[in-house]
């Protein structure tokens, strides 16, 4: 995250923010940023969860409907055999 920022560059941020916010302020500010990164962190957990449950519920309606398609394929080979049966018989 700080690709591009040297020691001395945080030294000087840190130091602006001390004077602009206060050393009493400075404690609740990273509290709240703690709290903020940790609630982003979660909601960024439950969307990777809910994407990976809706691609292993894809997966398996998938599987399901190959299943049931070659059960339908089977039992229309073996009806189209009866009619061919059936047909020759006269």
């Amino acid at each position: 995250m700080f690709l591009f920022i040297s020691g001395a560059e945080i030294i000087f941020i840190s130091f602006i923010i001390l004077l602009v916010f206060g050393a009493d302020k400075i404690p609740s500010i990273a509290r709240t940023l703690a709290k903020t990164t940790t609630q982003i962190r979660n909601a960024t957990n439950e969307i990777k969860s809910e994407i990976q449950k809706s691609s292993d519920l894809k997966k398996i309606e998938d599987s399901i409907s190959k299943e049931v398609k070659d059960k339908f394929n089977d039992i229309k080979g073996d009806v189209d055999d009866l009619e061919d049966s059936i047909k020759r018989k006269p």
